[in-house]
């Protein structure tokens, strides 16, 4: 998958690309990570399908780990999902409530508050 680099007012972020898989596990996480530092952006738009199979099943830890990793490198996550097709665990609902009004991880159901998000939280 390609990411594309966008620029919209003061801020800049890589995008993945809608309905495309990418992640197909954690250690992919590490392309998303080099992308960033390689553009020189402290941000990423993803889209449900471009996270691991198992993101919204909290009990598969890996939106744990990969929401853990992002803040150590201090990089922020758009997170683009249609909740028509997108069925969260039940304690996935619970780190959402945690993470409501976090800086640096933001799930939405339109690119425009994703990038209204990310533009406001740069």
């Amino acid at each position: 998958m390609e990411l594309t680099l966008i620029h919209q007012q003061n801020s800049a972020w890589l995008e993945g690309v809608p309905g495309e898989a990418w992640m197909a596990t954690l250690g992919d996480l590490d392309r998303l990570i080099e992308a960033c530092f390689s553009n020189g952006v402290q941000a990423a738009l993803l889209y449900a399908a471009n996270l691991t199979p198992a993101f919204f099943d909290l009990s598969s830890g890996e939106a744990g780990a990969i929401m853990q990793k992002l803040r150590t490198y201090r990089l922020r996550l758009a997170v683009v999902y249609n909740p028509d097709e997108v069925q969260f665990s039940r304690r996935f609902g619970e780190l959402l409530t945690d993470e409501r009004g976090a800086a640096d991880f933001g799930l939405f159901t339109s690119w425009q508050a994703a990038q209204a998000w990310l533009c406001r939280s740069s």
